[in-house]
């Protein structure tokens, strides 16, 4: 059966124009004027997307002795929610472990649960021979990036051998290295100072992390791949200090790619000194900034020093889970909930006050996600690509709110924001799995997304 969606304005990574959309099955198969379909779907007054590509998330992911709230089921249920139809979750390697059996953990996790579209990277943060040796394997089965942790020491942090290897492999087996910049060394004495002091509370988890950590850490982990001729992504940039050493290298031809996520564009610095034990649901890391890095980043994302806008969706429960930090911030849980509001906050916070327009919002997050992380039939509205699709609303009002919203999480970091448009149907492969306020598609509807390699070009 065909499905037309008709009389909306189909948003592509490059432009915008009036036009139908038909699906035949799984896929589009044609875009224009004049086309007739089985069944019809009214856009009239909305903008019609490709659905958002999130590169960057961590569904029941182990942190800290506890683990995100959100697992393959409400995780994607709530992406759906949101205009999300694919995302390329962490598989983190355990220390002593092997990458082949943290994929099978990961895979027991999302078979028969996702909503959507998923694919992996691995994290690798025991970097022996033979893990390295592994990583052809991984990339065999469609799993094409790989990341590394410069912070987290004693746990996920790997050194500079350690990312040398990583890289120098890729340069064999293909594959994209990501990589999390902070200088962990530097965090760990900066946070026993804290604690000594007695500096306890959820607003030193900023300054214990500053954004000279982020630099100096970006600036390395640049050098490491321009030594070893690889390309880089760095996640979750937040500050001036990064994006100054990414543009940088881009300017001497260097391949190196990178993200900010939305909390890094709307919340900041001060959110951590919140009331009482507040702050502690606005942890992450690196942390968040203070607000002049905001127009840093949407400056780095027009120019083209970055190429996406992710989530970094990783959610604890206020309580009992961000609780383990009372009296020493170290044991916050370190994430936020956010998946559910890239595409909503995109258009209201960022498109209707004129920091990008909409088609900037397809470019950073659809299209170029997609690109860089090998989902080949994703992040575009043409004939041949996955009927994965957005049909949004832009002039619907409502209210954030943890009481509403669809992740499984206590509290929700955008609370009682009033805000404007949100998804009125959202496509996964043709099928409807979002209509009119509600996630009507079931667990276990999601395919594993084998991604190709990705190579830019060199020099």
């Amino acid at each position: 059966m065909t499905r037309l969606i008709r009389g909306g304005r189909v948003v592509t990574a490059t432009d915008a124009f009036d036009a139908d959309v038909l699906i035949d099955g799984e896929a589009i198969v044609a875009v224009g004027t004049g086309l007739s379909g089985d069944e019809e779907i009214d856009a009239s007054g909305c903008l019609v997307l490709p659905g958002l590509v999130d590169n960057h998330t961590h569904l029941s992911m182990p942190f800290g002795g506890t683990w995100s709230c959100d697992d393959y089921d409400t995780g994607t249920a709530a992406a759906a929610a949101g205009g999300t139809t694919s995302i390329v979750d962490f598989c983190i390697q355990y220390v002593g472990g092997s990458l082949k059996d943290a994929l099978a953990e990961w895979h027991g996790r999302a078979d028969g649960a996702a909503h959507i579209d998923y694919g992996f990277h691995c994290a690798i943060t025991d970097a022996r021979p033979e893990v390295v040796a592994e990583m052809e394997q991984c990339v065999a089965e469609g799993v094409t990036s790989f990341k590394v942790f410069m912070a987290y020491k004693g746990a996920l942090m790997v050194d500079d051998e350690q990312f040398i290897a990583v890289l120098e492999q890729t340069g064999k087996t293909g594959g994209l290295v990501m990589v999390h910049c902070e200088n962990g060394d530097a965090v760990v004495r900066y946070q026993k100072e804290a604690l000594e002091r007695g500096d306890t509370d959820p607003k030193f988890h900023a300054s214990t992390r500053p954004p000279e950590v982020e630099g100096e850490a970006t600036s390395r982990a640049i050098r490491l791949a321009e030594w070893t001729g690889r390309p880089l992504f760095v996640v979750h940039v937040t500050c001036e200090e990064a994006v100054k050493e990414i543009q940088a290298a881009r300017d001497r031809g260097l391949p190196i790619f990178g993200e900010t996520c939305i909390q890094y564009l709307y919340l900041t610095v001060e959110d951590l000194d919140r009331p009482g034990f507040e702050g502690a649901k606005y942890v992450c890391s690196p942390p968040l900034r203070e607000a002049y890095n905001q127009h840093v980043l949407y400056q780095a994302l027009r120019q083209g020093a970055l190429q996406g806008i992710s989530t970094d969706h990783c959610p604890f429960n206020f309580k009992e889970q961000k609780e383990l930090g009372l009296g020493d911030f170290t044991k916050i849980p370190n994430g936020l909930p956010a998946i559910e509001h890239r595409l909503t906050l995109l258009y209201d916070r960022s498109v209707r006050e004129g920091h990008m327009d909409i088609v900037d919002v397809v470019r950073h997050g659809s299209w170029g996600p997609a690109r860089i992380f090998g989902l080949d039939k994703k992040g575009a509205i043409a004939p041949g690509f996955d009927a994965d699709i957005v049909v949004f609303d832009p002039e619907v009002k409502h209210t954030i709110s943890a009481e509403t919203h669809v992740m499984n999480v206590d509290y929700d970091p955008f609370e009682g924001w009033e805000v404007q448009g949100k998804p009125r149907f959202v496509f996964s492969r043709g099928d409807t799995v979002y209509a009119d306020g509600q996630v009507v598609s079931e667990p276990g509807r999601g395919r594993f997304l084998k991604r190709s390699l990705f190579e830019p070009a060199l020099g």
